[in-house]
């Protein structure tokens, strides 16, 4: 018997129609564009505006395009995870949400929070259940509204961040397609550089922690760069080598769209040219556990059956991760 690999056999993404550009962040902000565009190669990012609106409102839209484009009715897809930091309540789970508007009603899900590499880490474990032959239908998504937990008077967090998300259809593949390999890591201590100070269990709301806009992402940028450009590089060459690989069996690098800075030096240590990476960060800012399905979202047409894909993310908390993926199917 074949050996049941877990395959990508659809993606979707949705962006909110609302442009913030860096030229309105000046308005709000002292900064400029040429100083954003040159540290984090980013011009623009959308902004879901709307009363009530969270990121489940992001995802449904994605979501309800993928089902369209994989040919599947709702009723079919027996697991969903959502990958978000910024879910649309504590309780219940996003994924919950996501799956009763979509008509999912046979599925089961749960919300995966790992910041900005929780679509990679999401994608690890939905594709054990399709390796293991418990389901044949897994959906991925990953999504989050940033601008609900960004300080737009704190320059060094509303400039990088936007909202949006996408998702992706896992099926059973046994010609080796599929997700084949995934280097995943942590490291508590970081948690002092990147993080919300307030609303957990360690510190709930409460009018001062208000008051002391402690509700908002707090970021040490030069710590993190440090970080993130050491350990998205690391975890890429390692899955390589993991499986023998050169940069010329690379066909893209699918990196998290956190600073341009960071993208450059995984793809220079990988050995990758410029021209096989990625890129939306100009247009959509860090979406967080966005990133890596927007992309595969914009770039689907020029995938090819076969391609090899290195997936790589860092995050909060820290966290990071690469994954291997042989592309399972030709554009459409």
């Amino acid at each position: 018997m074949s050996k049941i690999t877990a395959a990508i056999t659809g993606v979707a993404g949705y962006v909110p129609d609302y442009v913030l550009t860096n030229k309105e962040l000046e308005t709000m902000v002292d900064t400029n564009d040429e100083w954003i565009l040159s540290r984090t190669g980013i011009k623009e990012r959308r902004i879901l505006k709307g009363e009530g609106k969270g990121t489940s409102h992001i995802a449904v839209p994605a979501v309800l395009e993928l089902l369209k484009k994989t040919n599947t009715k709702a009723e079919e897809v027996e697991l969903l995870i959502c990958a978000t930091t910024t879910p649309d309540m504590v309780f219940p789970a996003t994924a919950n949400l996501i799956t009763a508007e979509v008509g999912a009603v046979n599925a089961f899900g749960y919300d995966l929070q790992a910041a900005c590499s929780g679509f990679l880490y999401a994608l690890a474990t939905a594709s054990k259940f399709i390796e293991s032959g418990q389901y044949k239908k897994v959906i991925v998504v990953g999504a989050d509204k940033m601008s609900s937990i960004i300080d737009y008077t704190d320059r060094a967090t509303c400039i990088i961040f936007g909202d949006g998300g996408g998702a992706v259809m896992l099926e059973p593949n046994t010609e080796g397609y599929g997700i084949l390999d995934s280097v995943l890591k942590s490291d508590g201590t970081g948690a002092q550089f990147l993080h919300m100070k307030a609303g957990g269990s360690r510190k709930p709301a409460s009018i001062e922690t208000v008051q002391a806009r402690e509700h908002f992402a707090y970021q040490e940028g030069q710590q993190v760069f440090k970080f993130a450009v050491k350990g998205m590089a690391d975890v890429s060459a390692e899955v390589m080598e993991r499986n023998h690989l050169t940069a010329e069996d690379v066909a893209w690098l699918v990196p998290h769209q956190a600073n341009k800075r960071i993208i450059d030096a995984t793809a220079n240590r990988m050995g990758v040219g410029s021209d096989k990476v990625m890129l939306n960060i100009e247009r959509y800012g860090n979406t967080t556990s966005g990133t890596i399905p927007l992309c595969l979202w914009e770039y689907e047409k020029q995938l090819k059956k076969g391609d090899n894909l290195i997936l790589a993310a860092f995050g909060g908390g820290f966290t990071w991760g690469a994954i291997y993926v042989k592309w399972a199917y030709d554009p459409k």
